[in-house]
């Protein structure tokens, strides 16, 4: 299912595993010569930290964050407008809920379309790459 958890974030949600759909979000990247730069693991982050804030409450059963580049959809970016770099890295969540066992979220921010021409259609290539990534993943 896809969903707009706001304006701001897309949100789509799929059945499986965990490490299932992870890796396939992994591999839609590879099968566009794309590269991670970082994975986040905001849920082993946020279990660590609640404990050390006496917070018991499990927020997700498994979350993390990966990061990604692409060279040419960047330079297209930042050389329409410089401004744009912080648009970059492109990210996409991938995590479950511990009261939703079976369902995998994967959600992204599309960058909003602004500036002049080339700034807009080159920010467009980039919000169609994280759809195209997450619908690849979601299959």
């Amino acid at each position: 299912a896809v969903h707009a958890a706001s304006p701001a974030v897309q949100l789509r949600t799929v059945k499986g595993a965990f490490a299932d759909v992870r890796e396939r979000v992994v591999m839609a990247l590879e099968n566009r010569g794309l590269v991670i730069n970082y994975n986040a693991k905001i849920g082993d982050m946020l279990e660590r930290t609640g404990r050390d804030l006496g917070r018991e409450r499990r927020i997700y059963g498994h979350a993390e964050v990966i990061e990604f580049c692409s060279a040419r959809l960047s330079r297209d970016t930042m050389e329409a407008d410089p401004h744009n770099i912080a648009y970059c890295p492109y990210a996409i969540a991938v995590y479950t809920l511990p009261k939703q066992p079976g369902v995998v979220y994967l959600s992204y921010r599309p960058p909003q379309t602004a500036g002049n021409e080339a700034s807009r259609r080159s920010l467009l290539a980039v919000e169609k790459l994280l759809s195209d990534v997450v619908s690849e993943a979601a299959q």
